[in-house]
């Protein structure tokens, strides 16, 4: 009798545990709400002038063009995606859980999927100004969004903020030095 009231206890005890502690981890973050592409721009404004360094794999040249290609790739479409499991499963949570935290975590040198390889010596001038182009080609497009490979049906607003996401944490390997 005593073993079954212990084991109760305990898997009510370890529930308990567990559902607070995931609660304060998707609490855990800012949100989604300052992740703007307004804000972002001025941000990539301001790069212009500064010397910019990567202690990633990626060089920022790279780093640029992989963060337009993705933001290009909302408005015309991935080449390849995750399955539709994937996407409605743990895509699907694993946006939630970013979108709460107000910031994305994921491999830094990972392509994506099935797109053309961004070449090592690009002009990082060229690249900001590529970048910077396509948030001002989104925030003014009009047209259906696609789908994310990963995550799915996006809604503007959404797709805004993995964008934003996606440049902040790849700009956690960049340095900028006036």
């Amino acid at each position: 009798m005593k073993r079954r009231q212990f084991l109760k206890k305990s898997i009510i005890g370890g529930t308990i545990i567990a559902v607070g502690g995931a609660y304060f981890w998707l609490k855990t973050g800012d949100g989604a709400d300052h992740l703007t592409v307004k804000a972002a721009i001025q941000q990539l404004n301001s790069l212009k002038e500064k010397k910019i360094t990567s202690s990633g794999q990626w060089n920022p040249a790279k780093v640029f063009n992989h963060l337009a290609q993705s933001i290009e790739y909302s408005m015309t479409g991935y080449p390849q995606h995750k399955s539709d499991l994937f996407k409605n499963t743990l895509g699907s949570m694993a946006f939630s859980v970013f979108t709460s935290r107000g910031k994305m975590s994921h491999s830094l040198s990972e392509v994506i999927p099935g797109a053309p390889l961004i070449k090592d010596d690009e002009d990082i001038l060229l690249a900001l100004k590529r970048l910077k182009q396509s948030l001002i080609d989104f925030d003014n497009y009009k047209g259906t969004l696609q789908p994310h490979f990963a995550y799915g049906k996006l809604s503007k607003q959404k797709y805004s903020y993995a964008h934003i996401m996606h440049i902040n944490n790849h700009f956690q390997e960049l340095r900028f030095n006036a």
